[in-house]
């Protein structure tokens, strides 16, 4: 749905009419004027921009997050050279344009979002109901509200900063505003949001806390390079209750969602209220039967093999690693006489050698876990998780000047990851800062975190550059002018339609 339509609907939607014969509202429904009075009705609407998070981490997410950088690429399959498959790997190959599908569906998706937002926080004054209820849902709809501006930003630089619901068709149609202003917008709807919200309390609910809007708004402050301003904010976290779950594996156990490990995660649920995830489908090989690797019969040739770890992906965790055997698995077998890939065997990432006459293909298994109906899984995804908050710390002691302090948190956590890996001892400012780079590397593998930290780095044009001369070594299917990352495309472009439908927009430049 494009901007215009999403703003104008909402008018329409919400705009009422003096002339009786036009109210096509029966007596005996809601009309959206009626709607927003109850602190039910309220968290009812709450839970529709809640909602929205789970369009932002579905083929999006991963695409832009994850695939754009060197962690991970695709299963190239001749047979299916459809659109919807050439635009996915585009992202991949750096050479998106603005007809992407997918990159449109991220920046439409993040203004349906934020348009609910709008609604909310424009009507609530009215309404009569507790204000501690109150402050809370405008803390979660403002967290909400700077998480979608916060990745627009990131992902296609200036855009329109809407902060009005549209009541009419011209308030659809703004121009770009600044960088700096819609940093400026998402900082000042974080501190809010931190005012308003409480500390996290045990077992979570998966809604947003004091926890998670001081995560967002320190990464904001990260990504700024204001470490003075974010390292308060970080060190605030600590004393908030979190801790690292024991075992690795066990932090994406669909037992064990919103965890004292969570900060905040996308809530999932198999089933049939339309709430399931299926990330693992997505993440494994095409194959014409993948039962081996998720014991559901399913035909993934459609819509399987992206996101598949690179071998560099795979060099990165040293040895002793647990987090390598819980984020990646190996699926053995043989090319069939089809072209197609036959699964024989399942194996654990860690010391795999590809035995004579086999195929390997490695796929992410993090979001691997049971379930009885295939593309129906229960997982959800981790946005904020502390071991991130502790990396985000160290990061931000090394930058300001104590890295002793710093070698503290980035050691916690690489003893979660492996006994035997050895601590970090350097205190050299560059020698740390990238140890705790390649950290954030593996820890977070496969969460949309490495593009933004290659970026936000500045790392971003070097890593995917070399990256790309592997790559296309490599893949002979690659184009000569593919992997060819400039300072312009470190932002994705605008999309087309909405270019055609408000005048006011101009393209980002290099697209």
């Amino acid at each position: 749905m494009k901007l215009k339509y999403i703003f104008f609907a909402t008018a329409l939607a919400f705009t009422s009419c003096s002339d009786d014969f036009l109210n096509l509202t029966p007596d005996s429904e809601l009309s959206a004027n009626d709607f927003y009075q109850t602190e039910e009705q309220f968290t009812q609407a709450l839970s529709g921009v809640y909602q929205v998070l789970r369009r932002s981490v579905n083929e999006s997410g991963y695409l832009m997050g994850e695939m754009r950088s060197d962690n991970t690429h695709y299963d190239y399959y001749a047979p299916d050279r459809g659109i919807h498959i050439v635009r996915r790997e585009n992202i991949d190959d750096i050479l998106d344009d603005s007809q992407n599908q997918w990159t449109n569906d991220y920046f439409n998706n993040s203004y349906v979002g934020i348009a609910r937002a709008n609604t909310i926080l424009d009507r609530i004054s009215n309404a009569s109901f507790d204000q501690s209820v109150k402050d809370r849902i405008i803390g979660e709809t403002k967290f909400l509200r700077a998480y979608f501006y916060f990745n627009l930003v990131r992902y296609f630089g200036e855009v329109p900063l809407y902060l009005k619901e549209v009541k009419k068709e011209s308030d659809a149609f703004l121009g770009k505003s600044s960088v700096a202003d819609v940093y400026n917008q998402i900082i000042e709807d974080s501190q809010d949001a931190i005012s308003k919200l409480q500390a996290p309390t045990f077992p979570q609910n998966g809604r947003a806390t004091k926890g998670a809007a001081s995560a967002l708004l320190a990464e904001v402050y990260m990504t700024r390079k204001d470490y003075t301003a974010a390292l308060p904010l970080l060190k605030s976290i600590t004393t908030m209750g979190y801790a690292l779950l024991p075992i690795y594996a066990d932090v994406f156990e669909t037992s064990k969602k919103n965890s004292t490990e969570s900060i905040f995660e996308i809530q999932f649920m198999m089933g049939d209220q339309g709430q399931q995830s299926m990330f693992s489908y997505w993440f494994i090989p095409k194959s014409n039967n993948v039962e081996l690797i998720t014991g559901v019969v399913s035909n993934t040739l459609n819509y399987g093999g992206f996101n598949v770890p690179t071998d560099d992906m795979l060099r990165a965790y040293e040895a002793g690693d647990a987090r390598k055997n819980a984020s990646i698995g190996i699926a053995e077998g043989i090319i069939g006489a089809d072209g197609s890939f036959v699964i024989q065997a399942v194996k654990p990432s860690t010391g795999y050698v590809t035995p004579s006459g086999k195929t390997a293909k490695p796929f992410i298994k993090k979001y691997l876990h049971a379930h009885n109906r295939e593309r129906n899984t229960d997982d959800n995804w981790p946005v904020y998780r502390y071991s991130n908050i502790l990396l985000l710390l160290a990061e931000c002691l090394n930058e300001t000047g104590t890295p002793t302090e710093a070698l503290t948190h980035l050691n916690t956590v690489r003893r979660r990851a492996g006994s035997t890996l050895p601590l970090i001892s350097t205190t050299d400012k560059n020698t740390l800062a990238d140890l705790i780079l390649k950290e954030r590397r593996v820890e977070l593998a496969f969460e949309n975190h490495r593009w933004h930290d290659l970026v936000r780095t500045g790392k971003a044009i070097a890593v995917i550059n070399e990256h790309g001369k592997e790559m296309k070594a490599k893949y002979g299917f690659l184009a000569s002018n593919s992997y060819n990352l400039t300072q312009e495309r470190l932002i994705f472009p605008l999309p087309y339609l909405e270019l055609q439908l408000n005048k006011l927009l101009t393209q980002n430049s290099g697209y």
